[in-house]
């Protein structure tokens, strides 16, 4: 198989790589990049585990070729916190203890990424909206909602 060059930004990191040509961006991501924060679920784009924000969009990195994403800003939950410091998703759903297994966690973290940079005060359904796309086993969802639902009050106290 071929090899290609691709750049791109990795949170916040400017990467240049030779990939295989067709390789998808969440083997890339995690064999390449040593990124391991999207999962490898399902490897066909349901359960949400993989998930990545892709100039500012929501994606499935087991259904993006790599090769697609040239001159892309890649986000993705293994660059959102600032050192120790978890994002304020991550540390909500750890004060929550709204995951069990955690294997969801990084797919769901960046699903309400998205959502509250759209809409920092969203309402339950909108929670439940952003998170469909993602697969979790363990919570029922619940302790998620809530932990989103608490980032959200938060921000909106700390914007008064």
């Amino acid at each position: 198989m071929a090899r290609i060059p691709v750049q791109f930004t990795l949170n916040g990191q400017e990467k240049a790589e030779f990939i295989e040509s067709g390789a998808t961006l969440l083997n890339v991501l995690r064999d390449r990049m040593g990124d391991t924060s999207p999962k490898g679920g399902c490897q066909q784009g349901t359960c949400g585990a993989c998930s990545v924000i892709i100039d500012g969009e929501l994606r499935l990195s087991c259904l993006t070729l790599a090769e697609t994403c040239e001159g892309a800003t890649i986000e993705t939950a293994g660059g959102l916190a600032n050192g120790s410091e978890l994002h304020p998703i991550q540390q909500a759903i750890v004060d929550g203890f709204a995951t069990q297994c955690g294997f969801c966690a990084p797919g769901m973290v960046m699903a309400i990424k998205v959502l509250l940079d759209a809409k920092p005060a969203p309402s339950r359904e909108d929670v439940v909206e952003a998170i469909s796309g993602n697969v979790c086993r363990c919570t029922g969802y619940e302790p998620i909602i809530q932990a989103v639902l608490s980032v959200s009050r938060s921000n909106s106290q700390q914007a008064v």
